[in-house]
């Protein structure tokens, strides 16, 4: 039987069956040591059977929860199988599984218990929508406000998570916009994190959960959420 890796790499994945594939394989490659489940979050195209495949382990969920609930499954299998670090890495292959390591070096070298990967600290040269983008700097003023601590990317779902924040989320990981709510969560709760720069590519086949018509309609119920967030009593553990 193949020996269990200490990371665990967390993909969320819905209706990615034409990027699945290669995201595993690019995960698989790395040097270091780290095993792979994908939340099939309801697709009704092949993404488990293109993810089963390559050989890994597919948690298909009856219906579609959305990203937060897909991701606090991958929590939640993590602290049930022992894992001493994850990586949430998304299913279309914007995120670059070669940084990976980058963030779990962070993670060590800052002795932090998060660590974000950041498309706006100069590395990359991705390039999003104007109304994304205004949403992004609404976020980062608010959040930085509130935690006394400048984040760029709120909104990255590229990050890295020791065991003790992984035992945390996987109990109170938010749903409705979890992004940027769980960093003032985490925040809220003690929990450390910091920010590095990575490259991100545009997505490649598909369609963002979130349509540009759509985008401030979001960012209105997301600056909501974390008000109400910021409000709520530090949860006693």
């Amino acid at each position: 039987m193949k020996k269990r890796a200490d990371i665990l790499a967390i993909v969320p994945a819905l209706n990615e069956e034409k990027a699945i594939g290669h995201v595993i394989k690019e995960i698989k490659t790395l040097d270091v040591p780290i095993d792979v489940v994908v939340i099939d979050d309801g697709s009704d195209d092949c993404t488990a059977d293109a993810a089963q495949k390559t050989g890994t382990t597919v948690l298909s969920l009856p219906y579609n929860l959305g990203i937060g609930g897909a991701v606090q499954t991958g929590f939640q299998y993590a602290v049930q199988h022992g894992y001493q670090k994850a990586v949430q890495v998304d299913g279309d292959g914007q995120h670059i599984p070669k940084e990976i390591p980058l963030l779990l070096q962070a993670m060590d070298n800052q002795n932090v218990d998060v660590v974000i990967g950041s498309r706006f600290l100069g590395k990359g040269d991705f390039v999003s929508s104007a109304p994304r983008r205004m949403g992004i700097r609404i976020f980062q003023g608010v959040n930085s406000l509130f935690l006394k601590q400048k984040i760029t990317d709120n909104t990255s779902g590229f990050r890295a998570y020791n065991q003790r924040a992984i035992a945390f989320l996987a109990e109170y990981y938010p749903h409705d916009y979890p992004e940027p709510e769980s960093v003032i969560l985490l925040k809220k709760n003690g929990f450390t994190m910091t920010e590095i720069p990575v490259h991100m590519r545009q997505r490649e086949h598909g369609q963002s959960s979130i349509s540009a018509f759509r985008a401030v309609y979001y960012m209105i119920k997301v600056l909501l959420a974390i008000f109400v967030g910021m409000f709520k009593k530090q949860i006693k553990r």
